[in-house]
């Protein structure tokens, strides 16, 4: 239950901070999709998921701080990829800077989970 709880309030906090981010930074939600490079994304999201769906099997029983790394290249390597289409496709919107600071944020908050937990 109390996973859950956490669980919920980061999401909660993240959905602030995106809007927050958005205010601040003067950003118009944009998608790639409706760029040219929807397909690099989408072939790039793909092949993301399926190496680390791979990866899973391996590293599942590894103990918890391999998992952790795990997770944070995963999210480090996922969010990257769309902060480097949104800076290719998307530059003038300038919505690749909000997903940098995300990023740390989210690695940040990701490699203190335990700390959050207890």
């Amino acid at each position: 239950m109390k996973f859950l709880a956490i669980f919920i309030m980061l999401a909660i906090i993240w959905f602030i901070l995106e809007k927050v981010m958005d205010r601040l930074l003067h950003l118009e939600k944009k998608k790639i999709s409706e760029t040219p490079g929807r397909k690099i994304e989408a072939w790039g999201r793909t092949i993301i998921l399926i190496i680390y769906l791979c990866l899973l099997f391996f590293i599942i029983d590894a103990e918890p701080n391999k998992m952790k790394l795990f997770l944070i290249s995963y999210l480090i390597l996922l969010l990257g990829f769309q902060a480097l289409l949104e800076w290719k496709y998307l530059r003038p919107s300038k919505q690749y800077i909000k997903t940098m600071i995300m990023l740390m944020l989210g690695v940040v908050t990701m490699y203190n989970l335990e700390r959050i937990f207890n």
